[in-house]
């Protein structure tokens, strides 16, 4: 393999975003031995680079990690950049992404929705640019202090790219060895992509809405008929709208099956958001669909309906509907 190696053969792997996702991944990553660089807003660098990454983890335990960090990242002429981890939110990409001056081998994205993969791609190299989600309950209560409160995590990705696959594959070795459990979707082909975006999208939405939408964790959202059958409509809408998109095999039950196994008191980052005064990202996600859903001509009601629904609550405009 030779991906961006450095360091004696180390992958240097550039996080971009040191929230709950992006500081979680740089933390396990660097306390296996991987060459990680952060690189974040100054006052936030500046204190990572003081006192590192304190990670409080059901899964990894608690630990400190000692980790580079940087306000800007910039060519080395000793250092390549293997893979740069996108952890942003996804409002925040585009001014996130001035931050980056290197052309990195891989680019795997973990924001949540659709439509940062065709940002991404007009940004660097389109067959560097994995399709990829990240399924995980985590939370930064302050700079550099990561909060993964559930033993669920799993990083899925797929790639249209024959030129890509060594590298992703060489990822995702590199990212079990560090016990973040990893799924590659094979063939390689715009279809397994999609598999990957929507799969994650039907059942995220679903739950982003309702608890955003009604302000309750999911155990009282499936206990409650009106609200389960909320959340139930929620995944059949997506799901019709994923397949016409290329995700054949988006299934409803299979997403209701994953929320039925979740506990009682999940809720949703979007319900977080909204609790903490911060903009939800309500059009990276259910935006996403609803627009994915005008250029098919599938009305998506319910949908529509919690979309509106949160807008109010947040204060803030609702995204573009469907027409």
């Amino acid at each position: 393999m030779n991906v961006g190696e450095a360091d004696g053969g180390r992958m240097t792997i550039a996080v971009l975003g040191p929230g709950g996702v992006g500081g979680l991944i740089a933390g396990v990553l660097a306390r296996s031995g991987a060459d990680v660089v952060l690189v974040a807003r100054e006052s936030t660098a500046r204190t990572i680079a003081e006192r590192g990454l304190s990670v409080h983890s059901v899964m990894f335990g608690d630990f400190n990690a000692r980790v580079r960090a940087r306000a800007r990242l910039r060519l080395r002429p000793d250092k390549s950049i293997a893979v740069l981890v996108v952890a942003t939110k996804a409002a925040g990409l585009h001014s996130a992404l001035e931050r980056i001056e290197v052309e990195p081998d891989l680019v795997l994205p973990l924001l949540n929705g659709l439509d940062h993969i065709t940002a991404l791609r007009e940004r660097f190299d389109p067959d560097t640019v994995l399709a990829s989600t990240i399924r995980v309950e985590a939370d930064r209560p302050e700079p550099g202090v990561i909060v993964h409160t559930s033993r669920f995590l799993l990083i899925d990705m797929a790639t249209h790219s024959e030129l890509a696959l060594p590298r992703m594959q060489a990822l995702a070795d590199l990212l079990t060895a560090a016990e973040i459990p990893v799924r590659v979707t094979l063939p390689v082909s715009p279809r397994s992509e999609a598999q990957v975006m929507w799969s994650k999208l039907v059942r995220l939405n679903a739950l982003a809405c309702t608890t955003s939408a009604y302000d309750k964790l999911l155990g009282e959202i499936r206990s409650t008929p009106e609200l389960r059958a909320d959340l139930v409509a929620t995944i059949e809408e997506a799901c019709a709208v994923g397949r016409a998109e290329g995700a054949e095999d988006v299934d409803p039950q299979t997403a209701l099956g994953e929320l039925e196994l979740a506990h009682d008191t999940l809720g949703s980052s979007m319900q977080r958001d909204i609790a903490a005064g911060r903009p939800p990202e309500l059009d990276a996600i259910p935006g996403a669909i609803l627009r994915a859903g005008a250029r098919h001509d599938l009305r998506c009601p319910t949908i529509e309906r919690l979309a509106v629904t949160i807008a109010a609550r947040a204060g803030i405009p609702a995204p573009i509907l469907a027409g």
